[in-house]
């Protein structure tokens, strides 16, 4: 009997320590939940994302979930690409503490990027590209500091790009080409050197307000200075040649005048025979 005692217990730690727990994890619903209730999808190609399945979406190391990968009992990948998804992504998306790839690309997403991902602490690859999401790039994100892959391309950003970005040394493609960010690129990103790799124009491309290398200078929002110089230089040449053109109307004038007064003095002084 002590022997079996002992077997069972070092069975039950093996169990417990390298096979995935069967209960559910709270975090994971709450993630996938919020995360569903957020979409909308005319497509139904979300049909099996239903509550029973939410409360253990990691029965084994794989999932029942359409587009999602488990590990370990939870969920490590969701991977949501050309499913025509509309709404937004719902902030709750952070519950989803293991998750360490997201790609939610070419859907109809809109709103803003959630500052909660910067609580995705795991999270290497996040592609939201060919999307409507608006707002800024959260200043926040940086705090991923495993992040290897960002696409953001082909969205409504605006704002800068944050300078944190730089900071990632992990971080070996990036692109925010084509859509409404503005200001300087930041060195850290522009400039990069020895094991951090640079990324060319075209990850930048399509976004008027952006400037700095590997992009061009700043762009004047209005005339060049040729053109402002040979509008002063044009102005000026039809100035003087209206100034011209009064100056010899009036002297015409004057002469005539003088002219006219000479005869009448002439016709006084002349005597009457």
């Amino acid at each position: 009997m002590p022997t079996i005692s002992r077997f069972t217990i070092l069975l039950t730690l093996i169990t417990t320590i390298f096979l995935p727990s069967s209960t559910p994890d709270q975090k994971d619903e709450s993630c996938l939940t919020h995360l569903f209730n957020s979409f909308q999808d005319p497509a139904g190609n979300l049909h099996n994302w239903t509550k029973p399945t939410f409360q253990n979406p990691c029965s084994d190391f794989t999932s029942n979930l359409a587009g999602a990968t488990c590990n370990n009992g939870r969920i490590y990948k969701l991977s949501l690409q050309n499913l025509n998804l509309h709404g937004s992504i719902s902030p709750y998306i952070s519950n989803c503490t293991n998750l360490q790839s997201l790609d939610l690309s070419n859907n109809s997403l809109t709103g803003i990027i959630p500052g909660e991902l910067q609580f995705l602490v795991n999270l290497a690859v996040l592609n939201l590209s060919s999307n409507r999401l608006s707002g800024e790039i959260p200043p926040s994100l940086p705090m991923c500091i495993y992040l290897n892959v960002i696409d953001l391309h082909n969205n409504l950003l605006s704002g800068g790009i944050p300078a944190q970005i730089g900071s990632l040394v992990r971080l070996s493609a990036f692109d925010v080409s084509d859509n409404k960010l503005s200001g300087l690129i930041p060195a850290s990103l522009g400039n990069r050197s020895g094991n951090l790799g640079g990324f060319n124009a075209s990850s930048y491309s399509g976004n008027k307000g952006l400037y700095g290398y590997p992009l061009g200078p700043m762009k004047s929002n209005g005339l060049s200075v040729l053109a402002i110089v040979g509008i002063g230089l044009g102005s000026g040449l039809l100035s003087l040649a209206l100034s011209f053109t009064v100056v010899c109307v009036w002297l015409r004038a004057a002469e005539r005048r003088t002219a006219a007064e000479q005869e009448v003095k002439i016709s006084r002084s002349m005597p009457d025979y």
